[in-house]
């Protein structure tokens, strides 16, 4: 792709996020036309989602970063074969990783990962699953979790904003370990880690118009 023309995601000051060069936008229900500027809601309040209608600006939307740690904690699993690395302050709840394998991801244990409970290939397959960027891997000490995705943005229902190929988000503070091959914008309005997602959409019961 031009790099002139690689999507750029610009998160406004208590308002959307203005999306330039997007070519591919999908939901849950297939590919989305796109323009050359959009502007997507993130206050979760909009009447025409995913796209901004103004909302924010009656509800008092505040855009700020409210972590106790923006740049958060990368926990470390080593396992015989493959490391494994968290980073729960960018985790989305997607719940992929628990659901695939959980002899490895164990929900309500501690340890809570066990990076020697399920073959390497599979848990490999878990990792890139995770459409956040909170979990990845070494092995023998080398990272190997980049992927060549398409730049891309998929809105997962009653969640975030899933952003995959790298496109450029301006003025972002990036948490530890987490990639800009893949990553994951709130768009519900509650995250305390905005502009990501921070998982808040589930305590919140935020819900699609559909």
């Amino acid at each position: 792709m031009d790099q002139n023309n690689k999507p750029d995601i610009k998160p406004a000051p208590d308002g959307p996020y203005i999306v330039k060069h997007l070519k591919n936008l999908a939901d849950k229900n297939g590919h989305i036309d796109t323009e050359e500027t959009l502007a997507l809601c993130r206050c979760g309040r909009s009447a025409n989602k995913p796209y901004c209608d103004g909302t924010h600006t009656k509800t008092g939307f505040s855009s700020a970063n409210q972590a106790a740690r923006v740049a958060g904690k990368q926990d470390e699993y080593i396992g015989k074969k493959i490391t494994l690395y968290d980073n729960r302050s960018i985790c989305a709840h997607a719940g992929y990783c628990t659901d695939k394998l959980p002899s490895v991801f164990r929900m309500k244990q501690e340890p809570w990962i066990d990076p020697d409970a399920a073959a390497k290939e599979a848990i490999i397959k878990a990792v890139q699953a995770c459409p956040s960027g909170a979990l990845s891997y070494t092995i023998s000490g080398t990272e190997s979790r980049e992927q060549d995705n398409k730049p891309g943005i998929f809105i997962a229902p009653n969640g975030p904003y899933v952003v995959s190929g790298c496109p450029d988000l301006e003025d972002a503070i990036w948490a530890a370990g987490s990639t800009r091959q893949q990553y994951t914008l709130c768009r519900c309005g509650a995250s305390n880690n905005k502009p990501f997602c921070d998982g808040s959409h589930w305590s919140i019961e935020f819900k699609d118009d559909d």
